[in-house]
């Protein structure tokens, strides 16, 4: 029934003319679905209080409740049309009273860590884009027929709501940087192994995939105690996430997970000073798939002390300083970070090797990504110990990845069991860190037990080099001319 209510919504917004993409579709869904999983949460609050004897204040004033504006109902429980606003009126109910009125909640709240926070900060940062007010209507009545009471109820929209997502980042229009395939999440999941009681970050973490899989798996199979329960609610999961669009879809997500007020923050995280960062702020693990290609202004570079426009390379320096020692990383990154030879990304390979213990290199197919044709490897590092020996392992596919052909849980099996002990095999090698060019740090995939070495690099690559190169020289020159 989920399923086909979703498909239903979907051909109603096809025909609004203020919801033109999939990205649209999933942020009009979202807003809506989050009022009424509101509405589902505040009746189950009220059932408890009550088997305690307890009186329950809501959230939302009455004239705002779910069953007083969205869906007024009749003795017979349905819905009384006589009293239900439509056309006009409900969109500008909507767009000047209702969320005027759930944007206040960001001041009101006691911490950004409550689920009255997470209101106005959703609501803040969006807008109804439906145009008419009768599409609108229709939407609302759909959105009324989907519970979120019981936990299989939860599990299957959580599960839908991921392949809206997914759906999304195979439109186009920069979707694909929400969605990170679930198999090679859940892989590196696994490799990292968090237990209850870890902090857990995502730094760049979009629609929130790997907090979500990292609570799947800390409930995987486990009966857990109601302290437990707590630690996992309110202190296990962290993200931060620069884009509206993206920071609405983690909240959504970790939410319809089971995760009632995600601490995720709407920020840019490399505006953050390095320096600033103490103890207390760190984390236990992080699990990231930083944004790759993107640049960042001058004064966002001044926070680092390595100096790049690079996003992804800002991102690995900011994870490596906010992780505690001792604590795990699992960080997908753009293979040219392994052999790039502008200073900075040297730079940085060297802070690595030395400050972390890069243990695993997992190098990933072209088409790993949907819609996205670089190529990428996965960083497995721990903070505290400088690396000596590295474990590569190359993922090689009998098949091309595609939209039609995505990757899957069983084509990493094998990285999966061979990582636990390094083993080495036709796909996997080790090196010591003193074999490596001590100038260069070059970390380059180069599988020794292939009879073929002559691997070209892909034209992209080069070009993808030869453009940092040249950024990197722009910058030189700048810097001599002010000096001038």
């Amino acid at each position: 029934m989920f399923e086909q209510t979703f498909k239903n919504i979907d051909d109603i917004l096809h025909k609004d003319s203020g919801c033109g993409s999939e990205l649209d579709y999933v942020e009009q869904t979202s807003w809506i679905l989050f009022l009424k999983y509101l509405d589902d949460l505040e009746k189950d609050r009220a059932t408890a209080a009550e088997l305690v004897g307890k009186k329950y204040s809501q959230i939302i004033d009455e004239a705002y409740q779910w069953n007083i504006w969205a869906v007024p109902k009749g003795n017979d429980g349905k819905i009384d049309f006589h009293k239900a606003l439509t056309g006009d009126d409900l969109r500008d109910f909507v767009n000047h009273k209702l969320f005027p009125y759930l944007q206040t909640f960001k001041q009101k709240a006691q911490s950004p860590d409550t689920i009255e926070y997470k209101i106005g900060e959703i609501f803040s940062e969006l807008k109804n884009r439906l145009q008419s007010g009768y599409n609108l209507r229709e939407v609302i009545n759909l959105i009324d027929q989907l519970r979120f009471r019981t936990h299989a109820e939860k599990h299957e929209m959580s599960h839908l709501y991921e392949g809206k997502i997914k759906n999304m980042g195979n439109a186009g229009r920069n979707g694909g940087e929400y969605y990170t395939p679930r198999p090679l999440i859940t892989t590196i999941i696994k490799v990292i192994d968090p237990k209850i009681g870890d902090k857990i970050y995502d730094g760049a973490c979009g629609s929130a995939g790997f907090l979500c899989e990292a609570y799947n798996y800390l409930k995987s199979g486990k009966s857990l105690s109601t302290k437990e329960s707590e630690i996992l609610q309110k202190n296990t999961f962290y993200g931060k996430e620069k884009k509206s669009l993206a920071y609405i879809l983690g909240v959504m997500n970790l939410i319809l997970h089971g995760v009632e007020a995600p601490n995720i923050i709407h920020t840019n995280t490399l505006a953050e000073n390095l320096a600033d960062i103490q103890e207390k702020d760190r984390f236990d693990v992080i699990l990231a798939n930083p944004p790759f290609g993107g640049k960042e202004r001058a004064e966002v570079q001044q926070n680092f002390p390595i100096k790049t426009g690079e996003t992804a390379s800002l991102f690995l320096q900011h994870f490596i300083k906010i992780l505690k020692a001792g604590g795990k990383a699992g960080i997908v990154i753009k293979n040219t970070f392994l052999s790039n030879t502008d200073n900075a990304t040297v730079a940085i390979r060297k802070q690595l090797l030395e400050s972390c213990n890069l243990h695993t290199i997992l190098d990933l197919p072209g088409g790993t990504f949907t819609g996205a044709g670089v190529k990428t490897v996965v960083l497995f590092f721990e903070k505290g110990k400088p690396t000596q020996n590295l474990w590569f392992y190359s993922l090689n596919l009998d098949r091309n990845l595609g939209k039609t052909n995505p990757l899957n849980e069983t084509d990493l099996a094998e990285f999966v069991d061979l990582q636990k002990n390094f083993v080495n095999s036709e796909n996997s090698w080790s090196i010591n860190v003193k074999d490596i060019d001590q100038n260069t740090f070059d970390l380059s995939v180069k599988n020794p037990n292939k009879k073929d070495q002559t691997e070209l690099r892909q034209p992209q690559e080069i070009w993808e080099e030869m453009k940092a190169l040249d950024e990197e020289s722009s910058e030189i020159l700048n810097s001599i001319l002010k000096l001038i």
